[in-house]
């Protein structure tokens, strides 16, 4: 059972307040209860809308054990249903995107669906007493478009996207002007045996930028960081680092470069959906950490750019930066937290949160884990 003394955890001034305890990051019965009350009813971003141009498109999300198809269907509306034949259950599409022909086809008994998800034909059915087509198609699941991207939610009374994130948009579309002239480039996972929330924890606070590893330190000097803002909005906030004057970004000169925006951009959707934009990168970037259990999360990030005009140079760079440098450094500093947060050294921190709520404070840490705490307890 979780203990009496947490319950009073959000009452504490952030200011001098000690950090969520160890096990909200390992104990299955809190997972279990995020499951339910954040994951259940929470928004999800499944793709793009370029990502799905023509009839039969789809892209297959799949978390918790659950896995929807967003699908462009022939009527050019895009659909988002559950991925399972209503006959016995079966798993209707393997593989994570593609394009399907005019039908969905179950692969055990044929049981074929149209891309909208109205029963297409069943096998003998016609032998069948009471048998209407109608009764048996595929389970919508609710689907909203949201400054271009598709998103998922399993919960029929959740507020709308547009109203949980609230002026998300606005805020995000000048660090994005090519938003709705977008082309996807590509997608990597990376599974790492970490707590969901121990990724989500490392992105918000600018504290660690300047004092671990040197691919952080590279980012940071891309940036004035003492302009470098952290502001909470509610179910949404993000992180905004003002353009240093440099020659070079990622390895490539800049001089004569297109970009999205010469800024560090961070945008981040309750609870786990990211968009964001390296200084001088002519892309865009999308980030979902899907948790598979209390210790283990998947995280995965799309790339886009421009669909009017080449992918620049310095883009490429960018991106092989990120995947191959930067990202490998977070993930090992995710590795450290989650070993050391079973050490019966630790239960609770502090968090360092000044009034002036500057680049170096973790302030977003701590609203971040009331947005969880409040959820689990109600």
């Amino acid at each position: 059972m979780i203990e009496q003394k947490v319950l009073t955890w959000d009452s504490q001034d952030p200011e001098h307040a000690l950090t969520l305890p160890s096990r909200y990051f390992f104990d299955q019965e809190i997972f279990d209860k995020e499951v339910e009350r954040i994951f259940t009813p929470a928004w999800h971003c499944v793709c793009h809308d370029c990502e799905i141009p023509e009839a039969g498109d789809f892209v297959n999300f799949e978390i918790l054990g659950q896995s929807v198809l967003v699908v462009r269907g022939e009527d050019g509306g895009v659909h988002a249903l559950h991925n399972v034949c209503r006959h016995r259950g079966t798993r209707l599409v393997q593989a994570r995107r593609g394009r399907l022909s005019s039908m969905i086809t179950c692969p055990y008994h044929a049981w074929s669906y149209h891309l909208d998800g109205r029963l297409r034909h069943a096998p003998r059915c016609e032998k069948l007493a009471d048998f209407r087509r109608e009764d048996w198609g595929l389970v919508p699941v609710r689907l909203e478009n949201y400054a271009g991207f598709w998103f998922v939610n399993f919960d029929p009374d959740a507020a709308p996207a547009a109203e949980q994130f609230a002026g998300a948009e606005e805020a995000m579309r000048p660090f994005f002007p090519d938003l709705d002239d977008l082309r996807f480039v590509e997608e990597v996972d990376m599974y790492v045996d970490a707590n969901w929330k121990v990724i989500v924890d490392n992105q918000i606070e600018g504290y660690h930028f300047k004092l671990s590893g040197p691919h952080h330190k590279e980012l940071a000097a891309l940036i004035d960081f003492d302009g470098y803002t952290l502001t909470q909005h509610g179910k949404w906030w993000d992180f905004v680092g003002p353009p240093r004057d440099v020659d070079t970004a990622f390895g490539h000169p800049v001089k004569d470069e297109k970009y999205q925006t010469n800024w560090f951009y961070n945008i981040q959707l309750w609870p786990t959906t990211t968009f964001y934009a390296f200084p001088y990168a002519d892309a865009i970037g999308s980030f979902n950490q899907i948790p598979l259990g209390p210790e283990r999360t998947l995280l995965r990030f799309g790339h886009y750019v421009p669909k009017s005009r080449p992918q620049s140079e310095l883009s490429k760079a960018a991106i092989a930066w990120f995947n191959e440098k930067l990202g490998p450094e977070d993930i090992d500093l995710n590795l450290y937290v989650q070993r050391g947060l079973h050490s019966m050294a630790f239960d609770q921190g502090r968090y360092m949160i000044d009034a002036q709520r500057g680049p170096n404070s973790e302030h977003l840490l701590h609203h971040f884990h009331t947005l969880v705490y409040q959820a689990i307890h109600r």
